[in-house]
C-alpha cells in the first residue's frame, strides 16, 4: 500500500512545532524542535497518526536550514524516524547534518549521516564505544533540496541520497529487531529549521 501525505491532518508533533508554509509557490511541511531538550538524538519528531510500519519504502524530499539562534554545534539535523511506538519510547532513525557534507575537515566529513535508536543507541554511543558503521559522508548541504528514500526489510535498512544507485549508508543489523514495527515522520534537531514534502510511505507488509 502506497500512500502520499500532503496535509497537516493526521501528524502528531512530539517535543516539535509542525506548519505548512509555501517555498518557491509549494506547500511544505515546516518542522522545528520545542522543547528545550539539550541531548541530542532524542524523541524529537513528528510522527503519522495510525500508521502501523514494518517493511516498506519510505520517500522524502527535505531541506534544512539553521535557526537564527542555532547554537555552534548545530549541524542542520534532518531526518526521518519509522518504527515508532505508540508512546514514543522505542524507534528507528536516519539523518544528514548538511554543514558536514561541505566541510573541509575530514573528522566532520566523515560523519555526515547517522542511524541511530532510541532509546539508548545515540551517535555518541557509537563513538564511545568505537563503531562506525553507523555513520557516512555525505556531499549535500544546508539550503537544497534532498531526495531521501530507506528502504526498510526486517531487521536491515538501506538509506539513499538523490536517487544515486547504492545507499549512502546500509545497516545490517537495526538495534530494535526484525520485528519491529510503529509510525514513520519526520526528525528534527537542536537549531534546526527543517522542511519536507513529497513524503510518501509504502508499506509493503
Amino acid at each position: 500500500m502506497n500512500t502520499r501525505y500532503e496535509e497537516l491532518n493526521g501528524l502528531i508533533p512530539v517535543h516539535t512545532t509542525v506548519s505548512q508554509v509555501e517555498i518557491n509557490g509549494e506547500k511544505v511541511f515546516r518542522v522545528t524542535k520545542k522543547d528545550k531538550i539539550m541531548q541530542f538524538d532524542e524523541n524529537t519528531f513528528v510522527k503519522l497518526d495510525n500508521l502501523d510500519f514494518h517493511n516498506g519504502i519510505i520517500r522524502v524530499k527535505m531541506l534544512s536550514r539553521l535557526l537564527s539562534d542555532a547554537p555552534d554545534f548545530a549541524r542542520g539535523f534532518i531526518g526521518i524516524v519509522f518504527r515508532v511506538k505508540q508512546d514514543n519510547s522505542e524507534f528507528e532513525s536516519f539523518y544528514i547534518r548538511p554543514t558536514n557534507g561541505t566541510t573541509d575537515d575530514p573528522v566532520r566529513k566523515a560523519h555526515g549521516c547517522q542511524y541511530f535508536s532510541y532509546p539508548g543507541y545515540t551517535f555518541a554511543y557509537f563513538r564511545e564505544f568505537g563503531i562506525t558503521e553507523y555513520e557516512a559522508p555525505i556531499h549535500n548541504g544546508l539550503g537544497e533540496w534532498i531526495q531521501l528514500t530507506a528502504v526498510i526489510h526486517n531487521e536491515k535498512a538501506e538509506f539513499y541520497l538523490n536517487e544515486e544507485n547504492s545507499p549512502v549508508l546500509a545497516v545490517q543489523l537495526m538495534k530494535h529487531g526484525k520485528d519491529a514495527h510503529g509510525s514513520v515522520g519526520f526528525f528534527s534537531e537542536i537549531g534546526t529549521e527543517a522542511f519536507f514534502k513529497d513524503f510518501e510511505v509504502d508499506c509493503i507488509d
